[in-house]
């Protein structure tokens, strides 16, 4: 069988051995579905995305089609692999400055920005996919299983599930301490799951450990595999929306800096903005792309 080359990036990285890891494995017409998803559990990362091949079209750009993986199963989208994978095509394949390419996932074509400095990618952006927003969730029924109580909850903001292709049921807390006390108690996690659409939890608050950041933010998901994420694009992403929705800064627009991974020795800095287009908020997520290593499966 023919190798199958791949790259590792830190997304959401403020330096090398920070931020999310990404595995990217370049297009292999042999590789099935299931060989896909035993690499992704050998590499163990949150996600590992598999390339297709390029499709020209009219404009003379190329769009990709990728395969996101768990270690346990393959999902329709997720934010740091969308700007891992657009970082490896540009700086792999395309190989000059573009000012964006689009990827087709399974949820659909997601448009992703390069900003540059001298020629080199310093900052990736990517487009949110429009928000859904499901019923409140009793507080009861989500502290359960996150060691928590409602003091640590802030009282006047709900418990959630807010979906751009992934569901996350977002969490508001009142401060560090309670962030860092969440931690997911199994076999009432798994009660919960079963009844549940959203299966990933992520919890935030406005105390920061570096006081140039505006959030703090935990993600927890037992069920894909990711018993916790060190940066999460799409969950950050739904935060966004939460965020606008509920008016939590209090401002027309957004434009902020969240911080996660702290607690796990993996931080990581991702980039909220928002604005509005034709009536309609348009969230995006950025934030810095390393390249750590590359090599081949064999």
């Amino acid at each position: 069988m023919p190798s199958k080359p791949f790259y590792i990036v830190d997304v959401f990285a403020k330096d090398k051995y920070t931020g999310n890891q990404l595995a990217v494995f370049e297009h292999c017409p042999d590789l099935s579905e299931s060989e896909m998803c035993r690499i992704a559990r050998e590499i163990n990362f949150s996600e590992s995305v598999f390339l297709g091949p390029p499709q020209e079209i009219l404009n003379k750009c190329t769009r990709y089609n990728i395969r996101i993986f768990t270690p346990t199963q393959e999902i329709p989208f997720a934010g740091h692999p969308v700007l891992g994978t657009a970082y490896i095509i540009q700086k792999q394949f395309i190989k000059k400055s573009v000012s964006s390419i689009t990827l087709n996932l399974a949820i659909g074509q997601i448009q992703v920005y390069f900003e540059y400095c001298e020629d080199i990618v310093s900052k990736l952006w990517m487009e949110q996919p429009d928000p859904t927003f499901d019923t409140i969730i009793n507080p009861n029924q989500v502290l359960d299983f996150l060691n928590l109580t409602r003091l640590d909850v802030v009282q006047d903001l709900p418990i959630q599930a807010v979906s751009s292709g992934l569901p996350f049921i977002i969490v508001p807390l009142k401060n560090l301490d309670a962030v860092r006390r969440a931690k997911i108690l199994s076999e009432k996690y798994q009660t919960f799951i079963r009844d549940s659409q959203a299966k990933a939890i992520l919890v935030y608050c406005q105390e920061t450990y570096d006081n140039q950041n505006d959030l703090n933010v935990r993600m927890f998901a037992p069920h894909y595999g990711v018993s916790e994420d060190p940066a999460t694009g799409s969950g950050n992403g739904c935060l966004a929306s939460y965020l606008i929705n509920h008016d939590v800064f209090r401002k027309d627009s957004l434009d902020i800096r969240v911080e996660q991974g702290y607690e796990i020795g993996r931080k990581s800095l991702i980039y909220l903005k928002s604005q509005v287009i034709s009536n309609k908020d348009q969230v995006l997520i950025g934030g810095s792309v390393i390249m750590v290593a590359k090599g081949e499966f064999i």
